[in-house]
């Protein structure tokens, strides 16, 4: 966020009297010699001319608010040998598939931190950038792009059918030359600002059907991490403890049944459904009747215990295969919430074992011989031992329970607890978490003889609940697994000799300005690292706060002079008007704005549009002015990124949200198949993918103005 300065005028007098009087305080000139008193006006401060100005290696520029900053060294001509360029080269690049979302911000990493070099493209004279602008621009699709499209019936289609309207082969990955003559008239404009459009695959997941938040791609650096391993969680800035009860995290019945936990009476609703429950043959659950009756009245409970007079215990199973694809309990582990092992005993399956999985259960068939306990013993001694006051507390619990074959409601999962960066049916592993929020290893088992061991990570589990619950409910809760690109930015910039001087020869380490042009408000976003953040309302306010962002202010106190070195903008008008702005179940929440889209189209509040043409024509024309009125804006050697984010959304969000009603329905204790409202088969299965193909399926440009 912009820093605002805090000095008076007396302190600014005083200082510039200092520097005028004392030689060694002296402003330094460009060239590295004192800047003397006649150079000076005779007031105010000291700061570098606008670069966007006519170039002067010798002059300051006199303010009378803001810091002396250091010039810039003088920025080539258009036709000069060391001008930067981004060039593609069909022979030179290394392509083998569509350049990702990732790849733009790489892009950006190369060029002003510490990235690795793009084989997609080539960076000419790096050291010459002055800034990076990006934009994102939800609505955008390659099929507006091609010729003699007819933007009145554009939207007509289903969103179903609009799937195949960009529908490519896995080989169409190569950028798309702009040419005026083969853009519609709106988009014409594209083609003075960049050479390619480029095929661009949103994140994502195939395997399980997921379109994940392109901002967060975007705006997500990859970790850094050494050769011992990575860095561990740390608390951000001005971070307070909040203590609180363990209670607080027990899963819901509703959480319990959508990660396929066993089935507890006191999960159904009371009356006939409840009284008719049967365990499955060989199954059993604690005597448990009502969800209430693990309520500790607030008289018994400590002041200050975090247990909240609650029975904690840690449990963790190992389990042998005894079939294709089944695992029997042969180990379990159950520790107190003071650390005690409580319950630590080998279990012999009743069938035979066919593999014994020892580098990671750390099972042999040596241990097991001699052992007479049978599950039916481990049911019987869990039974007595579990209350109505016990929480259990593992990692993944639900395939534990089901290896005792048992059900309890009272559950705190660590898997549930940290849930993974891009969402379920993905878990973060207990080693990964240990390492990242304990900074312990575990499980280092050499992979041929030991595996793992269960009270270790029970005792992990509870370590990790136990700070969880010291530290509150907002600590690593949704936590991205990198660092802010903002932060990155600050922290890693380079400055070479052509911008910084002969100090900078070889490259030195700077950090560079940055700037979170959103709408809403734009310090509730991830773009609150960023240097300044300017909140808008409109396409129209973001345009103006990019140009502003560009430039900076005048005085320098809120944007810097000069403007800052990188910025990140999103224009929103497209995506409401093409309907992918869901107010009910938005697409990407990353911010507070995404569940408000514009009441009504404020696409057509400039003199761009035609009264005859289609709104969307006028919306796409509106956008190409306004684009071109930022390059036009832009100063010399400034790259411009503006990518889409996603494809049409639109059909994979209904399929989802029709996944998710079937799973809610088929996990209901009780369900029947014929009788579920939703049916979700392989036919609906196929049809999410192929929506998710389509919402993966964004497009880019890259130019240098």
């Amino acid at each position: 966020m912009a820093t605002l300065a805090t000095n008076d005028s007396e302190n600014q007098t005083a200082t510039l009297n200092a520097a005028q009087t004392s030689p060694e305080n002296a402003p330094v000139e460009s060239n590295g010699s004192p800047q003397t008193h006649d150079s000076a006006e005779s007031s105010g401060s000291l700061k570098r001319p606008n670069p966007h100005d006519a170039e002067d290696d010798e002059g300051w520029q006199t303010i009378e608010r803001g810091r002396p900053v250091k010039k810039s060294k003088k920025t080539p001509g258009a036709d000069s040998s060391r001008y930067p360029g981004i060039h593609f080269s069909q022979q030179q690049a290394r392509l083998q598939a569509k350049i990702n979302v990732s790849s733009l911000r790489d892009l950006v990493l190369y060029i002003f931190a510490d990235g690795p070099a793009p084989q997609w493209v080539s960076v000419k004279h790096r050291p010459e950038f002055r800034k990076i602008v990006t934009i994102m621009v939800p609505g955008l699709e390659e099929a507006m792009f091609k010729e003699n499209v007819d933007f009145s019936k554009y939207g007509n289609l289903t969103p179903d059918q609009a799937i195949d309207r960009d529908a490519t082969s896995p080989d169409d990955y190569y950028p798309r030359p702009l040419t005026k003559e083969a853009l519609p008239e709106s988009l014409q404009l594209f083609a003075d600002m960049f050479p390619h459009l480029w095929p661009v695959r949103a994140p994502g997941d195939d395997k399980y059907a997921k379109l994940h938040s392109p901002i967060q791609s975007m705006l997500t650096a990859p970790l850094k991490e050494k050769k011992t391993g990575f860095k561990p969680v740390t608390d951000p800035h001005g971070w307070k403890d909040e203590r609180t009860r363990i209670t607080e995290f027990l899963a819901t019945p509703e959480e319990l049944m959508e990660h396929g936990f066993p089935k507890h009476p006191t999960m159904l609703p009371e009356g006939a459904q409840r009284d008719a429950f049967k365990d499955p043959d060989g199954w059993v659950h604690t005597r448990v009747n009502t969800l209430e009756d693990g309520h500790v009245p607030e008289a018994d409970i400590q002041q200050g215990s975090i247990t909240a007079g609650r029975q904690v215990l840690a449990l963790d199973c190992e389990m042998c295969m005894t079939g294709e694809s089944e695992y029997s309990l042969t180990r379990i582990s159950l520790v107190s919430w003071d650390g005690e092992a409580v319950l630590d005993e080998l279990v012999k399956p009743d069938k035979p074992i066919i593999d014994y999985v020892t580098r990671f259960s750390g099972i042999t068939k040596e241990m097991l011989d001699p052992v007479t306990t049978t599950l039916g013993d481990i049911q019987a001694r869990l039974l007595d031992l579990l209350t109505p006051r016990t929480i259990l507390l593992g990692h993944s619990l639900d395939s534990d329970l089901k290896a005792m074959q048992l059900a309890h409601p009272f559950i705190v999962d660590t898997s549930i607890l940290f849930p993974h960066p891009r969402g379920p049916p993905l878990k973060s592993s207990l080693k990964f978490l240990a390492l990242k929020y304990l900074n312990r290893e575990v499980q280092k088992g050499d992979g041929t003889i030991h595996g793992h061991d269960s009270i270790e990570d029970a005792k992990t589990c509870l370590d990790l609940v136990k700070k969880k619950c010291e530290k509150g409910k907002a600590w690593a809760a949704g936590d991205v697994q990198g660092e802010n690109l903002f932060k990155r930015l600050a922290r890693a910039g380079t400055a070479y000799r052509a911008t910084a001087g002969p100090q900078a020869t070889g490259g030195l380490s700077v950090g560079k300005t940055s700037a979170a042009v959103d709408w809403g408000d734009a310090t509730r976003s991830v773009g609150s690292a960023a240097t300044v953040t300017i909140s808008c309302k409109s396409d129209a306010d973001v345009e103006a706060g990019i140009i502003r962002a560009v430039r900076g202010d005048p005085d320098g106190l809120e944007v810097p002079g000069g403007g800052v070195d990188f910025v990140w903008a999103r224009m929103r008008e497209l995506e409401a008007l093409q309907g992918w702005w869901n107010r009910n179940k938005p697409v990407v929440t990353d911010d507070p704005s995404s569940s408000t889209p514009p009441e009504q189209d404020t696409t057509t509040t400039t003199t761009t549009t035609d009264p005859t043409a289609s709104p969307l024509a006028n919306c796409l024309a509106t956008l190409a002015h306004r684009l071109k009125r930022i390059h036009d804006a832009l100063p010399p050697c400034t790259a411009l990124i503006v990518f889409s984010g996603t494809g049409d959304p639109r059909e994979m969000s209904r399929l989802q949200a029709l996944q998710a009603q079937f799973r809610k329905e088929y996990n209901t204790p009780g369900s029947k198949w014929d009788q579920l409202a939703v049916q979700w088969t392989d036919k609906e299965d196929q049809a999410l993918r192929r929506a998710v193909k389509a919402a993966r399926s964004g497009i880019g440009f890259i130019g240098v103005k």
